[in-house]
């Protein structure tokens, strides 16, 4: 089966591709890029006017299945992100039970295979039941299908047990994923540390409690000259912190969420419980720092951290909250509107930031529109508007920190494997 896609323009950094052109997809897989391609096609879409760009790559997602169906599924977080033109995504292991150990694995890879929209990968936690007291058998998860391993939801506190992580995740060539918190610091923190806890009389949660802890798993990790991936950066500090290690040449890569640079803690002075998220949203300095580490390099990947929660753990008061925000369906339209509309960001640095580094940093075959790869693509209208109502949304859950918003970017076509798994 042909499909045809003309007259789009094309973005794919990893061929450095920025220029109208067709897309010929024959099967599963590209099968040619050129301009004026003419040949009889089962389906032709017209791009005219569109961006085609690889699809999305996301690193960061909680799926919560198994364990917490009334969340999300497999199934409905999947047909979520193919709506926000994510054709792969990363299931973060914090579900019940915690992805710890091959039989875990091949049980959610099940799940998967029966009901997934998408490409979906899967993170193994660094620590049983992600306690942080006994280390995971790594090889085990490696054998069994992880492509990563992550505590996701709480850090390593273990110095040893972290540093035994890192070397053993070396030798099995896997990526380990960080959630930097010290939770000597972040305590029972609920919002930023600063005016706004102050005002709000709320506790708040320091820069310091992260970003010390960004610069322990880094120096853990150049001792053990171990790759290293830091999760959903949020302050200026820990950019700081990345740039310096990256200077040194210690491998790290970095991501940051759409929420960390476009929304600040003033947010949450109305006590909007879809404002809470780990880490907090921060002073308007880090923002711009988030943005700044994004123009320059320092954080490689924009990833939703698609947290769903049901409505009972949202609309409670503030302090007992659930903290996280849905994304999958808004991460694209959201890095549209703040990051090519403002010029800070060029369409062939998104589709970096969004396909390619996160395909690249996992060390999987995604993220590229090159001849012979898996036809995995996503066209949408640039200069569309939509505002993100909560009636709209895919996913099971809809605590969205974006509800209201007026966002750029409309997806129009998901492509997975040469199918149109969304079609507008």
């Amino acid at each position: 089966m042909n499909l045809l896609i003309k007259n789009g323009l094309v973005i794919d950094p990893a061929n450095k591709i920025e220029e109208v052109m067709d897309i010929l997809v024959s099967g599963t897989k590209i099968s040619k890029v050129a301009k004026g391609i003419n040949v009889s096609s089962d389906t032709v879409i017209d791009a005219k006017d569109k961006i085609v760009m690889p699809g999305i790559v996301d690193m960061h997602v909680h799926l919560r299945e198994p364990g917490r169906e009334d969340k999300e599924t497999v199934a409905t977080g999947t047909k979520a992100a193919a709506k926000g033109g994510v054709t792969s995504v990363l299931a973060m292991p914090n579900t019940l039970p915690v992805i710890d150990c091959a039989k875990n694995v091949d049980r959610l890879k099940d799940i998967v295979k029966n009901t997934a929209a998408i490409d979906v990968f899967i993170a193994g936690a660094i620590t049983v039941a992600r306690s942080g007291k006994k280390l995971c058998e790594i090889s085990a998860l490696k054998n069994s299908g992880a492509v990563a391993i992550s505590d996701d939801g709480s850090s390593v506190d273990s110095v040893e047990i972290m540093s035994e992580a890192l070397a053993k995740a070396k030798k099995e060539k896997l990526l380990v994923i960080c959630h930097c918190e010290d939770r000597s610091l972040s305590g029972r923190g609920v919002v930023n540390k600063g005016f706004t806890s102050t005002r709000l009389g709320l506790r708040g949660i320091s820069n310091e409690s992260e970003y010390k802890r960004v610069e322990r798993d880094i120096k853990l990790a150049e001792k053990s000259d171990a790759p290293i991936h830091i999760a959903h950066v949020s302050c200026k500090e820990s950019v700081e912190v990345i740039a310096r290690a990256k200077k040194k040449g210690i491998k790290v890569t970095a991501e940051t969420a759409p929420h960390y640079f476009a929304l600040n803690e003033d947010a949450v002075l109305d006590y909007h419980t879809n404002m809470k998220i780990n880490p907090p949203l921060r002073g308007k300095d880090d923002v711009e720092a988030i943005k700044d580490g994004l123009k320059k390099g320092t954080i490689d990947v924009i990833a939703s951290d698609h947290a769903p929660h049901t409505e009972n753990e949202k609309e409670i008061e503030f302090e007992h909250a659930a903290s996280g925000t849905i994304g999958l369906e808004t991460t694209l339209s959201v890095s549209v509107t703040e990051l090519i509309e403002t010029g800070l960001m060029s369409w062939s640095d998104l589709a970096k930031k969004m396909s390619y580094n996160p395909a690249r940093i996992l060390g999987i075959d995604k993220g590229t529109l090159g001849v012979g790869c898996d036809a995995d693509i996503v066209i949408f209208s640039p200069e569309k508007e939509w505002v993100v109502k909560k009636k709209n949304f895919v996913s099971k859950s809809k605590n969205s920190a974006f509800i209201g918003k007026k966002l750029k970017g409309v997806v129009e076509y998901t492509i997975h494997k040469g199918e149109v798994v969304y079609k507008l």
